[in-house]
């Protein structure tokens, strides 16, 4: 019998999420049935759509959602040998028993020096997320220009390295001169601190003063309507998040741009990874390449200890991370 820790959400969150809105949970799970593994959680994603999703997908007393790479400790399934780790949708839990269903394995090319953590940012969820933003909802084209928000983030600071890749001018915002560093080391054309420069609108316009072909939306809110002003006629816009509106007791309302939408010919699209998740697999490889290649780097902000999951939750929502947040076991 192995005891297995989890977190679950006590209570819906009420604005920012504090201590009191998570508890500590152990229980003692069976041996794995023929069909079944026992997972062990290795690495733990914590990440913005979980306060978002909370709304929608969980139950007061359930347990928090999210991503993990695990590895398989028992196994009763000939799919998932003993020793072979997978990522697994398991939410935060030490351990799971699993009939195989969702587990997808960690790639066979995956080089023994680079961190499993990376299935959970770069290589996972986050690096999807960009690359379809980028190809299949902006369709990004050579020399055109992009601006990305919360850019030294998760899926931001992906997204600004492919669109390098892809031969394409990068502008990114961020909210701490610590970030802006980081954007230029990765290579980024330009990047300020949102927080700092007197007027977002002069920022931009410095920036890049010919406009923005695209846009990748992380942030939302009212900053959000002064991009529009700075896009070029036929823009297109990725929605892809609104952490800026995620802890909001009262949706926001407005302002509403749709004149200048109607005006510049706009194209805004929202899009959610899943929707080519029959590509995951192929794209995943490229991601795992560009990292081995030296053209994709991978910062990560690692909190030890299951013990700490919400402190990384609450910490990753007011942006003390660069590059992607997650649990180390």
């Amino acid at each position: 019998m192995v005891k297995a820790k989890s977190w679950v959400m006590t209570q819906h969150f009420d604005g920012f999420p504090k201590k009191s809105d998570f508890g500590l949970k152990v229980e003692e799970l069976p041996e794995p049935k023929d069909g079944e593994v026992l997972l062990e959680a290795v690495f733990l994603s914590v990440d913005p759509y979980m306060r978002l999703l909370s709304k929608i997908h969980m139950k007061e007393g359930g347990v928090m959602i999210g991503e993990q790479v695990a590895k398989v400790i028992q196994s009763k399934n000939p799919g998932f040998p003993v020793g072979s780790h997978v990522v697994s949708n398991s939410g935060w839990r030490t351990h799971t028993l699993s009939d195989g269903t969702g587990l997808t394995p960690i790639l066979s090319e995956w080089p023994k020096d680079v961190s499993l953590s990376l299935a959970l940012g770069a290589i996972g969820m986050p690096g999807l997320t960009a690359v379809y933003g980028i190809e299949d909802v902006l369709g990004l084209k050579e020399g055109e220009t992009l601006l990305v928000n919360a850019a030294a983030g998760a899926v931001g600071s992906v997204v600004g390295q492919i669109a390098k890749i892809k031969g394409c001018k990068v502008v990114g915002s961020a909210g701490s001169d610590a970030k802006v560093a980081y954007l230029k080391e990765l290579g980024f054309d330009e990047a300020f601190n949102y927080k700092t420069v007197g007027s977002l609108e002069e920022a931009l316009r410095k920036a890049s003063p010919e406009g923005y072909d695209c846009f990748f939306e992380n942030v939302g809110g009212p900053s959000s309507f002064i991009v529009l002003q700075q896009m070029k006629n036929c823009g297109r816009i990725a929605v892809c998040g609104s952490i800026s509106t995620y802890n909001d007791s009262e949706p926001q309302t407005g302002p509403y741009s749709y004149f200048t939408v109607i005006l510049k010919q706009l194209k805004m699209e929202g899009f959610i990874y899943s929707r080519w998740q029959h590509k995951n697999h192929e794209t995943l490889k490229r991601l795992l390449a560009w990292v081995k290649e030296g053209k994709l780097q991978c910062r990560e902000h690692v909190t030890k200890g299951f013990e700490n999951m919400p402190a990384a939750f609450m910490g990753m929502l007011q942006g003390e991370n660069i590059g992607k947040a997650v649990v180390a076991v």
